[in-house]
Order: C-alpha cells, then structure tokens, then sequence
C-alpha cells in the first residue's frame, strides 16, 4: 500500500499561489530603457508562458518527496515466544591476551568472543536480545530487540578498552537488572562474559548478585581464557597460566546465588557448547506483536524533480540559432 509518513505537508502545494503578488508600479510612473524595453517584454513574455508550469510541478515534487512517500508491504508476525536475554561483555585490557585459537590461528580473547556470540545472537530467532559493554564502568549498547543482525553489528564494532582498562562486574550486573525492571513478561537471563575479577565500580559483585536474585534475574557467568600459554624469553620457551586474575570463586558465586550457572571457556568449542545449554530455557509467552515493513520512496519525486532541472538547464544553454531552428 503507497502511503505518506507526513501526508500533512501537502497543505504547502498551494503556497506560491498565496505568495504570488503582481509587481508594484513606481510612484513616479515606469521607468523606460530605449532600446532595452521591447526585448525585455519579448522575454518576460516568453518566460512566463514556458516556465510557471514547470516551477509548478517542480514545487508539486519537492512537496511530495518532503511528504515522504513511502510503500508499506504486507503485515509479518512476530514469534509469540521466546526468551529475553541480555548480554553483558567484558572490553577490559586483559581480553587482548593472545591465548585462544580460531581456525587455526592465534588469536586474543575479544576476537573469540565476537565470532562466537554474534553467531549466538544471530541464531536466537524469536528471542530478544540486548547487549552490554563494560570496563571501568557498564553501558548499555543496545536495549532488548529482536533486531538480532544489530546487536551482532554493535558487538562486532566493539573495540578492547573502548570503556575502560578495568573490569566493573558488579555495575554490569546492576545495569542488566535494572533493564529487567522495565519487563513484565521476562524469563529475565543475564549472560556475563569475562576473564578477570572485579577491580572497579561502585558495587560489589555479591551486592549486584543478590538484588539480581530478589528480582527473579538468573545470571549465566563465564569465565574465559586458556589455562596455559607458551611465552618465549631469553631462557627459552615459558609455560604460564595467563588466566591467573580469573576470579572463579566469586563468578561461582554470582550464578549460585541467581539459580543460575557457571561455565568456563577455554577455547571457541566450550563457548559454543555453553550457548547450547542456554537454548534449553524454556522461552515465554508474549502478546501476539505484528510489523509491516516500509521502503521510502522520497527519492521518485526528488528524482524527477532533478532531472527536470537537469534538462532545463541544457535546454538554456543551446545556441539560440538552435532554439529557433527546432521551432521552424
């Protein structure tokens, strides 16, 4: 169906004939210009019998496009159920440790995370979806959506201590609670994702942890990173545990206290076989939702509109022999 988002613009259409007035004449009568006077009426004629007509249409145009047509397609209904799921993930300084590998390359653990959970995302058909970025403190990059492709997009332009060097777990689990508050009908999921302990912010993780508990929030905590990693020195090849800071007794903690649990993510295939376990929950029944899609079609009119000035102009630039000559 062809419809128009401000269908009430239209009422400009008739403006230039409102402001449309007839020149004044001079007190002292008309001014005349020997030899200028019948070529200037020749052309005053002319360009009124040519051009008002099309000064019309190109203001009809540009009225139209401003109205902003647009095509609206048939209604498409949303899933009924689904599960609502917020993602909080850590962009400390400590996720740029090279100690994962994906397709058989060494890479850090940021890089791991992006692959694996903006596939999660993109596969969670019927879900809603939101996303959380934390360091020295917590932000919200995207409300719950079903809009997945954007959240997966938001993740994947996410950059290593883009918030921060530090890890405040306890205000991302306070954010994700709060954006719960706004949901009636909520199985209430929060995933957090990190590799060390908390360092900052302004609560504790247990404090976060049993308000998430009094208000129904079951939170998946999973701590990522290998257990060993080769380092080359002076003396040779070393052998450390470059998770050393993961403070899994207290992401332990965190899910025992929200009847939620604790995985821990070594290499892209535990994360992913973590994700499996979380398609398990029982997703929730919500309002029947419906969408139509729109396309904008501004660009027609103000096309056509273009174009009619493109032509205009080069018809005013031809040689006047030529004008005449198309004439006879």
């Amino acid at each position: 169906m062809l419809t128009l988002a401000w269908p009430w613009l239209l009422i400009l259409l008739p403006l230039p004939l409102i402001i449309r007035r007839k020149p004044k004449k001079l007190a002292g009568g008309q001014l005349h210009l020997p030899g200028v006077a019948g070529y200037a009426g020749n052309a005053s004629h002319t360009q009124q019998s040519k051009r008002p007509w099309l000064l019309w249409l190109l203001w009809c145009l540009a009225v139209i496009a401003i109205a902003r047509p647009q095509w609206l397609g048939d209604p498409i209904e949303l899933p009924t159920k689904g599960r609502d799921l917020m993602v909080a993930v850590d962009l400390s300084g400590s996720m740029q440790i090279e100690d994962m590998v994906l397709d058989n390359k060494t890479v850090d653990r940021f890089t791991v995370i992006q692959n694996v959970v903006s596939d999660f995302i993109e596969r969670r058909a019927g879900d809603r979806i939101g996303l959380i970025l934390f360091g020295d403190a917590a932000y919200l990059q995207a409300p719950l959506t079903q809009d997945r492709r954007s959240v997966a997009q938001y993740l994947k332009e996410a950059q290593i201590g883009l918030v921060g060097k530090q890890t405040a777990i306890g205000d991302a689990i306070a954010l994700g609670v709060k954006r719960f508050d706004q949901m009636e009908k909520s199985n209430r999921v929060l995933i957090l994702l990190t590799d060390g302990s908390n360092n900052t912010g302004r609560i504790s993780p247990d404090q976060a942890s049993a308000i998430a508990a009094k208000r129904n929030v079951t939170i998946y905590t999973i701590g990522i990173g290998a257990d060993v990693m080769e380092q080359r020195t002076l003396f040779g090849v070393q052998r450390v545990n470059p998770s050393a800071d993961l403070d899994e007794e207290q992401l332990k903690r965190i899910a025992d206290t929200t009847h939620g649990r604790y995985f821990r993510a070594r290499n892209p295939k535990d994360l992913a076989a973590i994700y499996q376990e979380i398609d398990k929950l029982e997703p929730i029944s919500r309002d029947p939702l419906s969408y139509r899609p729109q396309s904008e079609l501004f660009y027609w009119p103000l096309g056509i509109a273009l174009l009619l000035l493109m032509l205009q102009g080069l018809a005013s630039m031809l040689p006047a022999s030529a004008r005449l000559g198309s004439r006879s």
